[in-house]
């Protein structure tokens, strides 16, 4: 937009105008009693000193949840004593007190307390429908409208999408009843002669259903299809709008796309009583708006789109960093500005097809919309202004003064569900970016109203922040990408079936005996037929790799991590297909394949690298002699991979000994030896020599075996049960006739991993976090949770949800895309499961057991309680879909009871209390320690993975000193003095 813009001079006047309205001086009166408000000293603060900001809003986070006021104290002076907060004397004075039970602790907990409930209800319209009634009503009195947002809790299970729906009925027939003794306000219940609806109320349609997921996109659709539809009957029946409200990214497009569906049929096309949402600060909005504009003609009556800049911007731009995806927001806030009035004007100036609805709190924006009405002539009923209850208040007096419809978004509900709303208000209300700070500030008008510039300084894309580039996911949110997968699998099944052979000294060999690979979903589909070698066919393949070794560990770093990286370049173009192999043959729901896909890519990458960091060993050259520190590979490596992450952990094993110079025999497990082959594809192709690399897929307890007594094995690296680890540590340790070396044995054992939820937890994350951690991947994963510790003060809330959250688990084949618990590995698999079942039920209570599907290995989830921390299913992995929740007293006991298994691999903690995050970062005895989010999925270089105790032996792997294992280190000492000279440095 610039200054010889159509709408420019006339959007400036208004600005001015509204500016001028919305900064009149209060009296002197109200100015003194808003400098003794907490909660306006609050803000003030937040302003002023960004290390306060971030502490104070992570305690107001987590104030709900305190349930007394000595907790209350406590918090507060952990938060606002941290090293990077800088306090204002008000609040020095406040927190220094010895102790949450004291009465000064007391005072403070008070005073904070309520300063918090008072800044709350700024924003919130009440916490019960009474109170939203006479909100209202005082909004009415301004001649202003209203839309009812519903604050709630994460809708993780099905009962709570079920509560959500009848609490929106509840809201609308309650209103619309209060509605018929409301005094008529023509300015905002009539448009042209037309009544409109008094009552609106805004929609998420997430909270329709617990599993909604762009990946199942019908499923999804599905399930909240025919709550939309009996939502607008009854909205109309009560005479109440709809308005649909825009969440996160990854929901758009569906969201769109069910929408668009639904307002086609014939029972709600001709209605104009319903809304839409685009969030202007998404790059693709004014291609999602044309398309709504289009639609729009198509379908004959007009809808409202609700124009805002987007409340996500923090969790879009990280969670696109993490996954290293395309930025889905503009980077710069004047962009999202300027993109604001783009679509702005569109959508103003196709008035005839589509009602506009502009929220913003940006004077500048809401005077061009303004300046654009007047321009067009555009009749009242196809423009109405929005503002954020509590956030835009003289604004909307102002722009109701000058006759335009202005609604007020009122979000309605308890404190502790509408936390995470006043959060975000916060960050907006106090960002540097804020045009409500800047006015506050009283920044020149100039500026306040100058069209919006793009700084050039700023990058287009947030930078990208990994100190490692790791492989991106896919993002099923994206159609074509979506699409891609799941056509994979459609074409793989067709295919299914093919025999695979071993590679032995540059060759496919034939062998005597096979096995079939059988999808665990359906064991009458036979995956592959896969040749099993025999014992002779396992000592030709280590000769062979004997006889190419002096080769190999000659050959430059540089070039073994060339092939590596063609190797992870391989992997990548064969993603989908990869992931439908896993599918079929391990029973591994598409997102869990792919980001094992990932993490092979990622092992490739960083290997590749840590190798040549590694080959240049160093100098610690002396005056007179020279040392050198360097590694050469140590022989010929024996990799027994798992059938759990059969992509990943082979690759792993394999590429780290490979590219340490080491000739490698990869062994996979019989039951996932398909993916095995197509890994051994791949590293073919990538261009490892004859000899070098060698797929030997057989009999574990006999070629295995043997392999691992073989006396010219020098490393073996294994991943799986304890007592398999403990069989090959054995064998390993024993001398072989013939045998010059020691072998090294690297192993990972599995775990027994608790996660404590603590009094002071996100419910919302634990709950989610604990069932995806505990029955992703039908809990076979090594870091699987298997333990739940929680506070007792917690345990009935946390129960309560958590079995409503796992009835609402969709379990089947891994090949339906609303699956998320697939079927374990094999029938032995599911045989011991269910005896570990049987045994629980003797040792405890069973909170919820789910129905197994038939037919197929499949064992539904169970949670167990009423569990004894020394009970065998809370002390041995089971592998399987299964939940021990232990109750304890306090944080202390929590501890305790977490590191009372002889396993230390993965382990969690939900909590909001500093020195309790900082006790489990110094005494929960676990490898890899998660804080607020799941304890599965590590990533290669951010999360090395690994663990002590029984869990395993060696280096994590995907971390700095993986590789060193396959190496052994030399020292080299020259004396270079010659009958007393020697070169001294700086003396030419």
């Amino acid at each position: 937009m610039t200054a010889s813009h159509p709408y420019e001079a006339r959007t400036q006047e208004i600005a001015r105008e509204l500016l001028a309205a919305t900064r009149e001086k209060g009296s002197f009166f109200a100015k003194m009693r808003d400098r003794m408000r907490w909660d306006d000293k609050l803000l003030d603060w937040a302003m002023s000193n960004p290390g306060l900001r971030v502490q104070l809003f992570r305690f107001i986070d987590c104030l709900p949840a305190l349930r007394s006021k000595a907790e209350i104290a406590r918090h507060l002076q952990e938060y606002l004593t941290a090293e990077e907060v800088e306090l204002p004397d008000a609040l020095k004075q406040l927190i220094n007190f010895s102790g949450g039970d004291s009465v000064p602790g007391q005072l403070a907990a008070t005073t904070v307390s309520t300063g918090v409930e008072t800044l709350a209800y700024k924003y919130i319209a009440g916490e019960n429908l009474a109170k939203v009634a006479k909100t209202v009503e005082r909004l009415r009195k301004d001649n202003l409208a209203f839309t009812i947002d519903l604050l709630g809790e994460a809708v993780i299970t099905e009962a709570e999408a079920q509560q959500y729906f009848d609490r929106y009925l509840e809201l609308m027939t309650t209103l619309s009843e209060a509605a018929k003794t409301w005094k008529t306000v023509p300015q905002i219940d009539e448009a042209e002669g037309e009544p409109l609806p008094r009552v609106q109320v805004s929609v998420k349609l997430t909270a329709f259903y617990s599993q909604f997921d762009p990946l199942d996109a019908a499923g999804s659709e599905s399930r909240v299809s025919d709550r939309i539809r009996d939502l607008l009957r009854h909205a109309a029946k009560v005479g109440a709008a709809i308005h649909f409200d825009m969440e996160q990214y990854e929901y758009k497009d569906l969201t769109l796309a069910i929408l668009k569906k639904i307002l086609l049929e014939e029972e709600f096309r001709h209605r104009s009583d319903i809304g839409m949402t685009i969030q202007g600060y998404l790059r693709e909005s004014q291609r999602d708006l044309q398309g709504l504009i289009n639609w729009a003609k198509e379908r004959g009556t007009p809808v409202t789109v609700r124009l805002v800049k987007g409340a996500y911007w923090d969790r879009e731009t990280i969670r696109s960093q993490q996954h290293r995806w395309k930025q889905p927001v503009y980077n710069d806030k004047a962009a999202t500005d300027a993109n604001f009035e783009r679509l702005t004007q569109l959508l103003l100036e196709n008035h005839d097809y589509i009602y506009a609805a502009i929220g913003s709190h940006n004077v500048r924006s809401q005077a061009l919309a303004c300046a654009i009405a007047e321009t067009l002539k555009i009749p009242p009923r196809r423009l109405e202004m929005q503002v954020l209850y509590g956030m835009g208040d003289k604004l909307a007096k102002v722009l109701a003064q000058r006759g335009h419809r202005v609604r007020v978004y009122c979000p309605y509900g308890e404190l502790l569900p509408g936390m995470s709303y006043l959060i975000r208000r916060l960050l907006e209300n106090t960002a540097n970016s804020s045009f409500l700070r800047q006015n506050l500030e009283n920044r020149p008008i100039e500026a306040l109203i100058a069209p919006p510039k793009p700084d050039p300084e700023k990058p287009e894309f947030a930078p990208d922040a990994l100190p490692f580039p790791n492989a991106a996911d896919s993002d099923y949110a994206d159609a074509a990408v979506r699409d891609a997968g799941l056509t994979a699998i459609a074409q793989l099944r067709p295919q299914l079936g093919k025999s695979y052979r071993p590679w032995i000294d540059g060759e496919y060999r034939e062998t005597a005996n096979t096995v079939n690979s059988l999808n665990p979903s359906n064991p009458e589909e036979v995956v592959g037929i896969v040749g099993q070698i025999s014992i002779e066919q396992a000592d030709f393949a280590v000769a062979t790799a004997k006889a190419a070794f002096q080769q190999w560990r000659r050959t430059p770093a540089s070039d073994r991590a060339a092939i590596l990286r063609q190797a992870a370049e391989l992997l990548e173009q064969r993603r989908h297909e990869l992931n439908a192999v896993m599918v079929f043959e391990v029973g591994k729901p598409l997102k869990q394949g792919d980001a094992e896909v990932s993490e092979a890519i990622d092992f490739c990458r960083y290997y590749a690298d840590e190798m040549e960091r590694l080959e240049s060993g160093a100098n610690y050259d002396i005056p007179g002699e020279n040392n050198r520190y360097h590694y050469q590979p140590r022989g010929i490596t024996l990799v027994i991979s798992p059938w759990n992450f059969p992509l990943a952990i082979p690759t792993g094993m394999t590429v780290a000994s490979l590219v340490a110079g080491n000739c490698t025999l990869l062994k996979p497990a019989e039951v996932s030896s398909v993916i095995a082959a197509k890994l051994a594809e791949i590293l073919i192709e990538a261009g490892i020599p004859k000899g070098v690399f060698q797929f030997i897929p057989g009999k574990g307890s006999t070629v295995g075996a043997h392999l691992v007594k073989h006396p010219d094995i020098n490393t073996i690296v294994f991943t799986g049960s304890q007592e398999v680890g403990c069989q090959i540590y054995r064998d390993a340790a024993v001398l072989q006739p013939g045998q010059k070396h020691l072998k090294r044995v690297i192993a990972e054992m599995g775990g027994k991993n608790a996660v404590i939820i603590d009094e002071s937890a996100d419910l919302d994350q634990a709950v989610a976090g604990v069932v995806q951690s505990a029955f992703g991947y039908s809990g076979q994963k090594c870091s699987a949770c298997s333990r739940a510790v929680v506070v007792e003060s917690v345990y009935d809330t946390f129960m309560s949800r958590l079995v409503e959250a796992v009835r609402s688990l969709n379990v089947g084949d891994a090949s339906k895309p609303s699956t998320q618990v697939g079927p374990v590995i094999d029938a032995k698999a599911q045989q011991r499961i269910r005896e570990s079942i049987q045994n629980g039920k003797e040792e405890g209570k069973v909170a919820i057991e789910i129905p197994s599907p038939e037919p197929g290995y499949f064992v539904g989830p169970v949670v167990f309680t009423e569990i004894s921390p020394e009970a065998t299913i809370a002390q041995e992995e089971i592998f399987g879909p299964v939940l021990a929740v232990l109750k304890v007293k306090d944080f202390d006991e929590a501890l305790t009871v977490a590191n009372s298994t002889n396993y230390a691999l993965t382990g969690g903690l939900y909590s909001r209390t500093p020195s309790h995050i900082d006790r489990a970062m110094a005494e929960f005895e676990v490898g890899n320690l998660y804080i607020n989010r799941g304890i599965t999925g590590a990533i290669v270089s951010r999360q090395p993975f690994g663990g002590f105790k029984l869990s395993g032996v060696g280096s994590k792997a995907g971390g700095s000193d993986y590789v060193l294992q396959f190496l052994e280190p030399r020292t080299i000492t020259e004396n270079i003095q010659r009958h007393g000279f020697a070169p001294i440095e700086g003396t030419e």
